[in-house]
């Protein structure tokens, strides 16, 4: 009999140390060749680490969450055969399973959840002989156990507003009969009414920030924390717009992708930022250097089963209103099935952040640190408009765009939206070549 040590490898790119996000397997469990131990994420990256050998785990080292440096022995393996016991034994450096893929299936093994078991209701001591029956049937059940009870009884309890959880059953196998809803409705003092089922809910549930949940949450820390926030709202008419796009979904040629807003404000953004480079900028505040960037990669923040991330287009200036079409679509069908890139995932130098239809009225978005400039995009509403003679129905859209008043002014960033107000109104400017 050996024993293997499997080590926490080396992701790469110079890392040191990694997330445990995931174990797929326990003490005491056999496992075989090439069978998904755990998963590990640095950045935004999730590594999933294989068994090199078949045999049963002996150890296994962290919890959901812990952070651990790279060449830490996580797990021991047991393996029939010739081998070493004790201090010699061999080391395993595992090859990464899809090194590059960015991971954002639910974790579904090992959920970093813990619920408090719920306190048991109070009994009000009654004058009856059958309260003292109440008291002695014992506590109302764990936590996911299912109580039992006919149809009637549920759907007393359900228009009593009582969860039948905290109802102790007197029938055999602690079935809960009328008698035992009756007596619980009277210990709390509403004799069988509506209201006597209202009762506090105590419960407390933590969730453990682990994962990309928790890399969001240090990126967002750090850009509220670093970047003092200037946020500029302008309403956009986007009646010509629409009629534009709609006009040319509707003769499209076969292949070409449906065009959304998103592809013509890219286009709007690269040629407002040819005006204004100081805004496609990354700001390195420890070094005090401002990085202004003659291609334009377009973070295009997107919400996925795990949370948000922001795939990348890169170079939109050279890409025409279709390719941008195209490129978004696939970015964005990648994040959320999980096979976006690591390179696909970053090197943004702005951001577009759109909610779509839930976008409401205005909203504040947080800059993608180390970016300078985030355009939030608002939900698409006819709205009443002043002409100069008279209020007419337009199709309304307001822009919420967040800059960085440490490097962009009040004037400059008014001056940006203004431009991409103008070419979103007038969209023919956006396709002249200047």
């Amino acid at each position: 009999m050996a024993e293997k040590l499997i080590k926490l490898p080396d992701v790469g790119e110079g890392v040191a140390e990694a997330e445990l996000v995931e174990w797929h397997v326990d003490v005491g469990d056999l496992v075989r060749e090439d069978m998904v131990l755990a998963a590990v994420m640095t950045g935004k990256a999730t590594v999933e680490i294989p068994s090199p050998v078949d045999g049963e785990v002996t150890f296994r080292h962290g919890e959901i969450g812990d952070v651990i440096a790279t060449g830490t022995v996580i797990l021991k393996i047991r393996t029939v055969g010739e081998g070493n016991d004790g201090e010699e034994e061999p080391e395993i450096e595992l090859p990464l399973s899809q090194p590059e893929a960015l991971s954002v299936e639910p974790q579904k093994q090992s959920e970093p959840v813990v619920e408090r078991p719920k306190p048991a209701p109070e009994i009000i001591p009654q004058r009856s002989a059958a309260s003292s029956v109440l008291r002695n049937v014992g506590a109302p059940r764990a936590e996911g156990e299912k109580p039992l009870a006919p149809p009637a009884v549920r759907l007393r309890a359900k228009e009593a507003g009582v969860d039948l959880r905290q109802v102790p059953g007197t029938g055999p196998a602690g079935r809960i009969t009328h008698e035992d809803l009756d007596l619980f409705l009277d210990s709390q003092g509403g004799g069988g009414g509506v209201a006597a089922g209202l009762q506090p809910n105590k419960a407390v549930q933590e969730v453990k920030v682990v994962g990309l949940r928790r890399r969001i949450a240090e990126k967002m820390a750090l850009s509220k924390s670093r970047i003092p926030h200037i946020t500029y709202v302008e309403e956009v008419d986007m009646t010509a717009l629409e009629e534009l796009r709609t006009r040319m979904n509707g003769t499209q040629k076969p292949g070409r992708p449906k065009l959304t807003i998103l592809p013509f404000l890219m286009r709007a953004m690269v040629k407002a930022i040819g005006e204004q480079p100081g805004i496609n900028a990354l700001y390195d505040d420890e070094a005090g250097i401002i990085r202004q960037y003659g291609g334009v990669h377009i973070g295009i923040a997107a919400q996925t089963p795990s949370g948000l991330v922001v795939p990348v287009v890169k170079h939109a200036e050279a890409r025409d209103i279709f390719d941008c079409a195209r490129e978004v679509a696939r970015l964005s069908d990648a994040a959320k099935n999980g096979t976006a890139l690591r390179e696909e995932l970053s090197g943004s130098t702005i951001t577009i952040s759109s909610l779509g239809a839930m976008g409401g009225i205005v909203s504040t978005p947080v800059i993608n640190h180390p970016e300078v400039a985030i355009i939030g995009v608002n939900k698409l509403a006819v709205r009443p408009h002043w002409d100069g003679a008279q209020f007419v129905p337009r199709k309304m859209m307001n822009l919420s765009s967040s800059f960085d008043h440490r490097v962009i002014d009040g004037w400059d960033a008014a001056t940006f939206v203004q431009r991409l107000k103008a070419l979103m109104e007038t969209p023919a400017l956006i396709f002249v070549e200047e």
